[in-house]
């Protein structure tokens, strides 16, 4: 299991890296002024990334409340699992979210226990039956418990900041005087470079046993592994049928990888294959 030190410190280097890499891209772009705008949005992202980086992931989903009075029927259904296994585990209560998409998925996000959230696609409660769900709940609670939670959603911050860039990079880069669509070329060129800088970093924070580390947590405070085993049996086939509109950036943070329609989303998988998770899961019996 990954140490939250090291967690704290792969954050940090994340977000160090992202700081050089605007102010790199900023000077190349608009020399000193360029870099002194770049400082300043390096410096909103950093704070971003901490505070922040948990509700952008939601918002990026769309992502709507689930408590008493907002989603009752979701809360009614998922509330009393959740607040089984937080009490099992020793956890304060996330917060819940539901997210308007059909195709089957869950993640957690936060920077610490206390600032937890935990969100079901609409797909997922459809698909599954309350065991299958109390075993991906105690799985995404697995994340929160080791701690991972911050360091995922800031690397999903960071690799959003990169694209981001790229594109600005696309549109306001610098043009040659002979050739209208030279920053268009150049921005390109960078879009090009960056992307797999990107994945490179995501690779680089997330560590694949964090999934393997959470499904042992699963099977250990539901008291069975087979809840889950019979969930991810579920989401490897359904999420394949109803593929998500899901960011690269984003991927790793759902508790099986999104499938989609773009090719650049295999260069940033974190997840282990299903087949091996369940072989694992197996194993625990």
């Amino acid at each position: 299991m990954v140490s939250m030190t090291t967690n704290t410190l792969k954050t940090a280097l994340l977000l160090g890296l992202l700081s050089g890499l605007f102010l790199l891209v900023g000077e190349a772009m608009g020399g000193r002024q360029g870099l002194y705008v770049a400082l300043i949005f390096a410096g909103v992202m950093n704070f971003a990334g901490y505070f922040f980086s948990d509700k952008i992931a939601l918002a990026m989903y769309r992502a709507q409340p689930v408590s008493e009075t907002e989603n009752p029927d979701v809360y009614r259904r998922v509330g009393p699992i959740v607040r089984n296994l937080t009490q099992r585990m020793g956890l304060p209560m996330p917060k819940l979210w539901l997210i308007p998409d059909d195709s089957p998925n869950a993640f957690a996000t936060g920077r610490s226990p206390s600032h937890a959230s935990v969100a079901f696609t609409a797909g997922i409660l459809e698909l599954m039956s309350d065991n299958e769900i109390e075993g991906v709940v105690a799985h995404e609670l697995g994340h929160v418990l080791h701690r991972d939670i911050l360091i995922s959603s800031v690397a999903a911050m960071v690799a959003a900041a990169i694209t981001m860039l790229a594109r600005m990079a696309f549109w306001f880069g610098p043009r040659d005087r002979d050739d209208e669509e030279g920053g268009g070329m150049w921005g390109a060129v960078l879009m090009m470079i960056l992307a797999p800088v990107a994945a490179m970093l995501i690779q680089m924070a997330i560590s694949r046993s964090r999934e393997y580390d959470a499904d042992a947590a699963s099977a250990k405070y539901v008291g069975s592994p087979y809840p889950l085993i019979n969930g991810l049996e579920k989401l490897e086939t359904w999420s394949k049928r109803l593929p998500m509109d899901a960011s690269p950036a984003t991927a790793h943070m759902f508790i099986i990888k999104p499938f989609t329609g773009q090719n650049i989303m295999r260069l940033f998988s974190t997840h282990p294959s299903t087949e091996d998770r369940i072989a694992r899961l197996q194993a625990m019996r």
